[in-house]
């Protein structure tokens, strides 16, 4: 029987329901548990697709093809349960769905209203495909209080009615701010957001308080008084010097164990917590550290590259280092090659991310014929590996070569793709169609060259990477870009998609079509992401 765990939050957002969410079933999974973790958005967009990164941070892709909310990436680091297509929903997913019934008729003729309609599919959502689980936590987007968010906050209502006694269990995460001027916290916000709470029919079990400030016991009891809970089940949440420490730092406060006596769970294995205690060890106890520069479009709003951003910080682990990450605006690289060195130099790799449009395209570019011609490590991901080629090309003497995403070009190195196969059979997308859902998603396989670097990195002929993206390389100009120099040592099964470039000749130059930081993890790094900063590590020796 699985057990449901409904993660709300209140006061303000941005308090961390998705790592609590994402370090409570690490430690439940550290016990023995089988868990999943899923998302309900209240937000009316179909999904994170269309949006941007400004917007909602990075769109997080699953193997089975689904956009989702960044939140799902934090769930698979943490845990290694890869997320699928139905561990996350939207409004906008309910809605659609439920208005497509509608036109169908499948209604018979009833009054389509929230209540039952809207409620019974959110319950479907949590309920589907938990049999062989023990523990499902859901975590409800946004804030209480927020208008989208109440047909959740209902469906979480019913279920905790409709379920065995002792199979759910409500915890709200709330802030409990420190005062300077008062010199002290204020509780007065989390007993607020828990009578909101309660006021929707949810009594929260437990409640998280982060703070900035450790959290008294007289304060604690304050808290547990006024919001009908046991003092013990007042867990506070300090701020972490990483998030990779949170897992542990939650456990000494004691939240698993409350988690299950909550749940009437008194036989519980002790949790195996040691990958974790070696993740944090190689984490603050680093024998060397490297500087790597990432020449962006989105740089000014981390979150646009959160999963880059933790895949760099484990390659570091790997290798025992600490990795300085340089967020550099692809942008002022166009106005001159003074502005390129000296921003360029001091780094001991040089990755150029994935990105929409043309802004900036010019910047990463010379970015990678910088790389190139100092020998610098260079790793290209989806449109990075794609401005290599074009830099490949231009070299090999076609001065016009660009992507037609940026427009109409004369030479089309990188072209939008219409038609490709997939596990389904032939995939089509007509070019002026609709831009949600309509990109190359999803796991795909390549074929890898058995003498290429990638593949003594991998240690496999083919391997499974997932991709988003709506652009290819065009293997038509393939003959051009080998002769600078340029392996295409990747291949889609069929051999008409590019999918990995390398520079046997450079100290490490990697391109890759797909996004290898959505599958990795700190206590199992990607073998790209680590391999890239072995090299950013002898390159340090060298400057």
């Amino acid at each position: 029987m699985a057990r449901f765990i409904f993660i709300t939050g209140g006061v303000v957002s941005s308090l961390g329901k998705g790592l609590m969410a994402a370090s409570l079933a690490a430690l439940l999974q550290a016990r023995g548990y089988k868990v999943r973790i899923r998302k309900f958005d209240p937000y009316l967009n179909v999904d994170p697709g269309t949006m941007s990164p400004y917007q909602h941070g990075e769109v997080y892709v699953t193997d089975d093809g689904a956009e989702t909310d960044l939140d799902l990436g934090h769930y698979e680091r943490f845990t290694g349960v890869a997320a699928r297509q139905s561990d996350n929903v939207t409004s906008g997913r309910v809605y659609r769905d439920i208005i497509e019934r509608e036109r169908r008729g499948d209604y018979l003729g009833a009054t389509v209203q929230v209540i039952p309609h809207v409620t019974d599919a959110i319950k479907q959502f949590a309920l589907a495909d938990v049999d062989d689980l023990d523990f499902v936590l859901c975590e409800i987007g946004g804030t209480v209080g927020d208008i989208e968010s109440l047909p959740f906050m209902e469906a979480i209502r019913q279920l905790r009615n409709e379920l065995e006694p002792l199979q759910t269990l409500s915890v709200h995460v709330t802030l409990v701010p420190f005062i300077a001027a008062a010199g002290e916290l204020k509780t007065k916000p989390t007993q607020h957001s828990v009578r909101e709470l309660a006021a929707l029919g949810i009594k929260p079990d437990l409640l998280l308080c982060r703070s900035e400030h450790p959290i008294p016991d007289s304060e604690r009891n304050k808290i547990a008084q006024f919001c009908n809970v046991r003092a013990e089940a007042v867990i506070p949440a300090l701020d972490a010097p990483s998030i990779y420490s949170v897992p542990l730092q939650y456990h000494e406060e004691g939240l698993d164990r409350e988690v299950l006596r909550a749940f009437g769970i008194s036989d519980a294995p002790d949790p195996d917590l040691s990958r974790w205690h070696d993740v944090t060890d190689r984490f603050f106890n680093p024998e060397g550290e490297v500087t790597i520069g990432v020449v962006g479009k989105y740089v000014g709003l981390q979150d646009a590259y959160k999963s880059l951003n933790e895949a760099l910080i484990h390659g570091g682990l790997a290798n025992k280092v600490r990795v300085n990450i340089r967020w550099l605006d692809a942008e002022m690289f166009e106005q001159g090659e003074e502005d390129l060195a000296a921003k360029l130099e001091p780094m001991h790799g040089i990755l150029v991310p994935g990105g929409f449009g043309e802004r900036g395209s010019e910047g990463k570019i010379s970015s990678v014929r910088f790389a190139r011609e100092r020998g610098v490590p260079f790793f290209g991901i989806c449109l990075g590996m794609q401005m290599a080629c074009i830099e490949a090309a231009r070299l090999a003497g076609h001065a016009a070569a660009s992507s037609t995403e940026f427009g109409a070009t004369e030479e089309p190195v990188v072209g939008i793709i219409t038609e490709w196969m997939s596990e389904e059979g032939l995939q089509k997308r007509e070019e002026g169609g609709d831009l949600g859902g309509t990109m190359r998603l999803g796991a795909y396989e390549a074929k890898l060259a058995g003498n290429s670097h990638v593949h003594s990195i991998y240690g496999s002929d083919s391997i499974s990477e997932r991709h988003r993206h709506r652009y290819e390389v065009n293997n038509a100009y393939r003959e051009p870009m080998e002769s600078t120099g340029l392996s295409f040592s990747g291949m889609s099964p069929d051999g008409l998609l590019p999918e990995i470039v390398e520079r046997p000749e450079h100290p490490w130059f990697v391109g890759v079509q797909f996004h290898p930081e959505l599958k990795s993890k700190p206590f199992d790094p990607h073998p790209l992401f680590a391999d890239f900063i072995a090299a950013a590590v002898r390159q340090s020796r060298l400057v």
